[in-house]
Order: C-alpha cells, then structure tokens, then sequence
C-alpha cells in the first residue's frame, strides 16, 4: 500500500504531493514549523493527511524543545504550536479531531513526568492517531464495498485515496475493496481543476494498484451519466454538518446535482472524525479560498491574462438532500434524512 507519510527518527517524511506523478520527492519535516508549511503549501493534503500531519508536527515540537525542562516552557510552547497548526487549513474538521486529541492527552501529564517522557507520549499518540486512521480507512473501503454485489463503473473527484490519508483511503478505499471483490469494471477520474487532484495523484494511484481507470476532465461528468456508463459516484469529505451537508473538493455539489437528475447513487466516504457535530448544516461550514496563481497557472506555466480576476474556492457544500449514502467506519448511513453518531 502506497503511503504519503511515514515517521522515522523524530523525522516526519512526506511525499511531495504537488510534484506527482512526473516526480516522487520525499520532503523531510522535523519542526512543527516545516509541517505547517508542507500543510499550508499542499505538499500534504486530504483531511485525514492534513489531521494526521498535524498530530505529528505537535509530537516533533514536543521533542525539540524537550531540553528546556520547563512545565512552563512546555505549557507555552504546546499552545502555541496548537494554534499554529490550526490557522494552516481551515475547512478540514480533521485537522481540530487530531489537536483536540494531542490536547487532551497532554492534559492527562502531570509534573512528575520529565520532558522526554512528554515528548514519548505525544509521539506514541500522534502514531496512534496515525495507525488509528488506517484501520479506519479500510472499515469504509469494506462498508461501501457492500453497496453492490456486482461489477460496476464508477466515478470519483479529487483524490481521497492513500495519498489523502494515512492510507488505503475514503472514497478510494471502497473502490479498492470493491476492485478486491472484482466490483470495477472501470474508474472515471475527473481531472479535479484547478489544482488536478485526480489526474496527478488520483490516475497515479489507480495506475499503481492496476485498477482500470480512465481520466476524463470534469465538464465531461455529465455526458457520461446522460450515456449511462456511471453507475455510482464515490467523493470523499473535508467536513460534514450534523444534518449530512458535505463540504469537499470544488465540483464535488455539482456531480451531485447531476447524480441527482441521472438517478446515480451519490455517495460519501469519510471517517467520523470528519463529521461536527458542532455545526447544524453546511451553510456554517467556512470554505477556504486558494491563490489566484492555482487557477491562472499550471505548475508554473501562465494558462490566463496575468491581470484575470480570480475566485478560488477550494471546496463546495453539497446538500444533505443530494446524498444517497454517507459511509463511515460504523457502516452506510442512507440519506436524504441522516442520523449520524
């Protein structure tokens, strides 16, 4: 299984995901400071990776300023590097489950414990949380699997697959539990603008895993479903409101309209952690904007006026209403009405 991440030797080791498929380049990340950025700049994305990530910027703080030996110093770092981190992505929920998880061990140390023995143990749960996303990956990928008993097509936006999470993936982990059952028949990639999220990475992953794939750009979706050759579409979740409204990649509400018309099964993957249950509908959801230049450029080369006036919205909310099913780790909840726990 193709992983995006790995820890090593109080170094956290991140593929470069803005350089892929033309290059695999492995960042090394040993400040809270350099995930931040790696968060920030895309080098790391998908709301479990980013949640992930997070955690691990948290444990490696904690192991450069372990020599200080202050409860104060610690106290006052460990804040601040919470906040930091939050301030890096906005929209995924994934990012606040894992603070709030680093947070609440932390409140757990007392004073008798030594600076490495705090450093050790918030390492030991940004591991857990890490290992605990995988397991939870491919619960989903074997809920979803079960939505049919025989082969289909499927399509899919952006990439929710090993590259997004910890590994195995969301939306991308039932596709590959279902290609495990012999389920796929074929794999429409959209491209995913601006950032081409599904042809980069997405194309790249299916191509590793040999499953059958075609990449398509994302005005296409809709032909397609009026030629009958989708039969369900699978998107993951940046975060999803109590009453099931959907934030995720940008064009994600808009194969759910067409879903919606062509009578295609519309579906989202995504762990629990993704669902908050502080917010009462996708209209309290804050949608991150990107630079201009991820729209006006692709990797470096101008493709718009250089004076283009830019709107970049980096998600989309999809109503409750347009969903068919939304699939977690506890199994396949059936929409419109959701009663998610």
């Amino acid at each position: 299984m193709f992983a995006a991440m790995h820890y090593e030797n109080s170094c956290l080791h991140l593929i470069d995901q803005r350089l892929l498929p033309s290059q695999e380049i492995w960042l090394k990340c040993t400040t809270l400071e350099t995930v931040a950025k790696a968060i920030e700049d895309m080098v790391v994305r998908g709301a479990p990776a980013i949640g992930c990530a997070a955690a691990w910027g948290i444990a490696l703080d904690a192991q450069r300023n372990q020599a200080k030996g202050s409860w104060a110093a610690f106290k006052s770092t460990f804040a601040a590097g919470i906040e930091r981190m939050a301030r890096t992505r906005p929209t995924a929920v994934n990012l606040f489950y894992a603070l709030d998880a680093m947070k609440l061990h932390a409140a757990t140390f007392d004073d008798s414990m030594t600076m490495q023995e705090v450093s050790q143990a918030l390492t030991a749960r940004a591991q857990l949380l890490t290992d605990d996303d995988i397991r939870t990956c491919k619960a989903i990928g074997h809920h979803g699997a079960s939505l049919t008993s025989t082969a289909v097509n499927v399509l899919t936006h952006c990439n929710t697959g090993s590259l997004a999470t910890a590994g195995y993936g969301t939306a991308l982990g039932i596709i590959r539990a279902m290609q495990s059952q012999g389920h796929i028949k074929n794999v429409w990639v959209d491209e995913t603008r601006p950032y081409l999220q599904g042809a980069r990475l997405t194309a790249f992953e299916l191509g590793q895993d040999k499953i059958p794939y075609t990449l398509i750009t994302d005005s296409m979706a809709g032909y397609l479903m009026q030629l009958g050759k989708v039969d369900f579409v699978f998107v993951g979740a940046d975060r999803i409101a109590a009453n099931g409204d959907t934030a995720n990649k940008i064009g994600t509400y808009g194969l759910a309209v067409l879903c919606k018309h062509h009578n295609i099964p519309f579906v989202v993957a995504a762990p629990k952690a993704t669902i908050d249950f502080k917010i009462k509908s996708g209209a309290q959801i804050p949608v991150e904007e990107r630079p201009a230049a991820e729209l006006k450029e692709i990797q470096g080369l101008s493709i718009a006026p250089a004076n283009a006036r830019v709107w970049n919205p980096s998600f989309d909310v999809t109503p409750a209403s347009l969903i068919h099913a939304i699939v977690t780790e506890d199994g396949v909840f059936n929409g419109p009405n959701f009663t998610l726990s």
